[in-house]
């Protein structure tokens, strides 16, 4: 009461106890009053509905990165990943039997067809990442860098057995086809 008798004087020097202007000048100063906080709580709803709206932008963003990560690698699941987290490598190998006349060509695409999915295994994981076809063809047909590809694959692998597993599953088709 004692604030709003200062402000009716401030207002209104004329402002007296007894007069009738007393009670216009008090009704025109709540008035104000109501107003004003009025507009502090439009300013306050305008302010929350501003913050929610940037953070449904923020979460729409980090929703489309997502997708983005997700569709701009369509070969995502390779065959065996050997990580060696001593030396800070990672190998993506990809096994295949192919035609005889495409063995080179399988090579090829399997490394290309791959690249995105190195390039994010390095970032994500911080690791040398490299891609190891393993391709042969159906009656063992392979290719000249094919021994350097299964030697940089750890273990003791023998390329015949490779090639002679490669031939007995031929045979196993052809024997169910024919039969």
């Amino acid at each position: 009461m004692l604030i709003e008798k200062q402000v009716l004087f401030q207002l209104f020097p004329f402002y007296n106890q007894n007069s009738l202007h007393c009670y216009k000048a008090k009704a025109t100063i709540t008035m104000m009053m109501m107003m004003m906080t009025m507009m502090v709580v439009i300013v306050i709803i305008i302010i929350i509905i501003i913050i929610i709206i940037i953070i449904i932008i923020i979460i729409i963003i980090i929703i489309i990165i997502i997708i983005i990560i997700i569709i701009t690698i369509p070969n995502n699941k390779p065959d065996i990943i050997i990580r060696d987290n001593k030396n800070r490598a990672c190998m993506l190998i990809y096994v295949a039997i192919s035609g005889d006349r495409n063995v080179m060509k399988k090579e090829a695409e399997k490394i290309l067809k791959y690249k995105d999915l190195t390039i994010e295994i390095q970032r994500m994981w911080n690791v040398k990442t490299k891609v190891i076809p393993v391709i042969t063809g159906t009656t063992g047909t392979i290719s000249k860098s094919f021994r350097k590809y299964v030697d940089n694959i750890p273990g003791n692998h023998e390329v015949r057995e490779l090639q002679k597993t490669a031939i007995l599953g031929t045979a196993h088709i052809l024997r169910k086809v024919l039969t």
